[in-house]
C-alpha cells in the first residue's frame, strides 16, 4: 500500500474533471438559442508527468474542443481543468498568463497557423518578446536559431517566410515556436495529419526526440490510430462528445473492449 508522500507525488501533471463544451444553435426570425451543440459532454482524464496520452477519434468527435479548451482558445461550459493540482479553467487572460509558458499547443495545419507576411525570426522571436520582454534582440535570434536546429532546420532559415517551405518544415517551424517559451506541456493537435505520410514518421519521432531531451508531456490529438499508437502512453476513445474507452496504448490495441474502438482499429490500413 503506497504512503502519503508517494501518493501527493503522483499528482498528475494535467487532470480534466467533467469537462462540457456546448456551442449555442440559434434559429428563428430573433436568432435566439434553440439548443446547443455538446461538442464534449462529461469527459475526464489525467497526464501524468512526462507522458503522452493519445486522444483519438473521427472528426467531429470533441477531441479538437477539449485541446483548445485546455489552451483556454474555447470557452468551458462546465467541468474542471487542473494544471499541477491548481484549477486553472475559472482564470481570466492575465491570471491565465504566466500558465502560457507551461502549456503551448501545435496546431493541425502549419500553413494556417503561420503568419505568411512574418519572416521564421519573426514567427518564433514573437513569443520571445512576450514572455521574455528583457532578451535582447541578438539574445532573441540566437534563441531562435538555436530552436531551429533543435527541430531540424538551420539558422539561415530564419530569414524565410513560411510559403518557401515544405509542409513537413513549416510543421517543423511550428514545433519551434512552441519551443521557445520552454513549456511543459504541449497539446499536439493532429500534428501530423496534413502531412504526407512519408513526412509524418519524421514529425512523430521528431517529438519523441524532444520529449526525452526536455522531460515534455503530451496530450496527442488524432483520427490515425497507428500514429497514436506508436507514440501513446495511454490512449482515449472519443466520440459523440464523450470518451468511450481508456486504457494503456498496448491495451487498446490487443483486447479493446468498446465497439467504436473495435471499428476504429479494423479500419487501420494493414500492411
Amino acid at each position: 500500500m503506497p504512503d502519503e508522500t508517494e501518493s501527493q507525488s503522483e499528482t498528475p501533471l494535467l487532470e480534466v474533471k467533467d469537462l462540457k463544451v456546448h456551442f449555442p444553435v440559434y434559429g428563428g426570425v430573433f436568432r435566439r438559442v434553440v439548443d446547443h451543440v455538446r461538442a464534449v459532454d462529461g469527459v475526464s482524464f489525467k497526464v501524468g508527468k512526462g507522458t503522452t496520452v493519445g486522444l483519438v477519434g473521427e472528426s467531429g468527435s470533441g477531441k479538437t474542443t477539449i485541446g483548445r479548451a485546455i489552451v483556454k482558445l474555447t470557452h468551458v461550459t462546465a467541468g474542471k481543468i487542473f494544471y499541477c493540482g491548481n484549477e486553472i479553467t475559472p482564470l481570466n487572460r492575465n491570471r491565465f498568463f504566466p500558465y502560457r509558458k507551461k502549456i503551448q499547443m501545435i496546431f493541425q495545419d502549419p500553413f494556417n497557423s503561420l503568419n505568411p507576411r512574418m519572416r521564421v525570426e519573426s514567427i518564433i522571436g514573437e513569443a520571445l518578446d512576450i514572455h521574455f520582454p528583457g532578451m535582447s534582440r541578438s539574445e532573441r535570434r540566437d534563441r531562435s536559431a538555436d530552436l531551429l536546429r533543435q527541430v531540424g532546420l538551420e539558422p539561415r532559415h530564419l530569414e524565410r517566410y513560411p510559403h518557401e517551405f515544405s509542409g513537413g518544415q513549416r510543421q517543423r517551424i511550428g514545433i519551434a515556436r512552441a519551443l521557445a517559451v520552454e513549456p511543459e506541456f504541449i497539446v499536439c493537435d493532429e500534428p501530423v495529419s496534413a502531412l504526407d505520410v512519408s513526412v509524418q514518421a519524421a514529425i512523430v519521432n521528431l517529438l519523441q526526440d524532444l520529449q526525452q531531451q526536455l522531460g515534455l508531456t503530451y496530450l496527442f490529438i488524432a483520427h490515425d490510430l497507428a500514429v497514436v499508437e506508436h507514440i501513446s502512453d495511454d490512449v482515449l476513445v472519443m466520440t459523440e462528445g464523450k470518451i468511450v474507452e481508456q486504457a494503456t496504448a498496448r491495451e487498446i490495441y490487443e483486447s479493446p473492449r468498446h465497439d467504436y474502438t473495435k471499428k476504429l482499429l479494423a479500419a487501420v490500413p494493414k500492411f
